[in-house]
């Protein structure tokens, strides 16, 4: 007969239950910990959307800041590697002529080894013909006035090779530190150019929308201050016709027929560039950026302009903005670090930024910082 037992329940000892108990306590609180945490440190609040527009365009700013901080230090890098060449060039030619004065002096010195040094008396006493004795004294005679020339030459080829090479040495040095700041400004760009991307890759379709309407906006409304601008510039044409008995107007055209045909084809040079990519540092002619393209414009014009905007800037005529004139370049920012070529109604073409490509726009896109009229 099968028995029928209870199971037996396990009784805790007095350690074990305090264990248990502070087990769950401590659940218990690190539970209530963790809830009281994501209550009290919310996450923090996206920025707005005008926000990230305004770090975008300072961001934006501060690369070509620093790109034409590049290019300046690449330009003087080309300059100085240009200088170190025909130094080192010419410091070799100069070896080669202190090298002929050498031989030159060697033969002096073989010369003087065959007839042993030997006493003129003595030379005289010992020839069997006394005419070939004094042949060779008067030839002596005018070897040791070309070996005294060789001398002279030598030593000045010597002194030469001398200076030259340490002035190679210098513009060594030079070029060393100029490449060192070209790191310096290329790594500032990229830096600058991938805080703008994380930037940028954080927000949502949503947001990315709302920022390019942003964008719009900002150029529909520099685009209707272009449009005035022009109506109004019309106006002081038409009154000045008016006050000239209805001749025609100039339209403040002030330089002459080869000026205005050397910015035309500056002004057609950069129409034609018109979708390819701002690249920094590029020059064409598959990207540009922006002094980039004005300098290569203005090249095909046969123009020469220097490669930053701060040099570009110092290069003409200065202009005010009502005067302005297709061809003429006109600069944005405080800090001059932007720039674009004017072809009327207020309106420039430019590369404006990395991402975007060569176009036109509004010169109102961006504060004015002052114009030019290359010459």
């Amino acid at each position: 007969m099968a028995s029928h037992r209870k199971p037996r329940t396990r009784v805790l000892t007095t350690s074990q239950s305090r264990t248990a108990a502070g087990l769950t306590t401590a659940a218990l609180a690190s539970v209530t910990l963790l809830s009281q945490s994501a209550q009290a440190a919310p996450s923090a609040p996206r920025p707005s959307i005008e926000n990230v527009k305004q770090q975008v365009d300072d961001l934006y700013r501060q690369a070509e800041v620093a790109t034409q901080k590049y290019n300046a230090a690449k330009e003087r890098v080309d300059q100085q590697r240009t200088t170190v060449n025909h130094l080192l060039d010419a410091a070799a030619k100069r070896a080669e002529q202190m090298n002929q004065s050498r031989r030159e002096l060697g033969t002096f010195a073989s010369a003087q080894y065959r007839t042993g040094g030997m006493d003129p008396t003595a030379q005289l006493m010992l020839a069997k013909d006394p005419q070939e004795f004094f042949d060779r004294t008067h030839l002596m005679e005018r070897l040791t006035g070309r070996q005294q020339a060789a001398v002279t030459d030598y030593e000045h080829q010597a002194a030469s090779a001398a200076r030259q090479r340490a002035e190679a040495s210098r513009s060594l040095e030079q070029l060393q530190t100029t490449q060192t700041s070209l790191q310096a400004s290329k790594r500032s760009v990229q830096t600058k150019l991938a805080e703008t991307q994380r930037l940028l890759s954080r927000l949502t379709a949503q947001e990315k929308a709302r920022l390019a309407e942003l964008e719009r906006q900002k150029e529909a409304a520099a685009k209707r201050k272009a449009e005035e601008a022009a109506r109004q510039q019309q106006e002081r044409e038409r009154q000045q016709q008016q006050q000239n008995g209805g001749g025609t107007s100039t339209g403040g055209q002030t330089g002459g027929s080869t000026e205005s045909s050397k910015a035309a084809k500056a002004l057609a040079f950069a129409r034609a560039q018109i979708g390819k990519p701002y690249v920094w540092g590029a020059t064409g002619p598959s990207s540009y950026d922006c002094s980039g393209l004005t300098q290569a414009a203005y090249k095909a014009a046969g123009v020469d302009l220097p490669r930053t905007t701060w040099d570009q800037v110092k290069v003409g005529q200065r202009v005010a903005t009502s005067d302005l004139q297709p061809g003429d370049l006109v600069f944005f920012f405080n800090d001059i670090s932007h720039v674009g070529m004017y072809i009327g109604n207020g309106m420039m073409v430019h590369a404006p930024h990395p991402g975007a490509s060569v176009r036109i726009e509004s010169i109102y896109v961006n504060p004015i910082y002052g114009s030019v009229r290359p010459s």
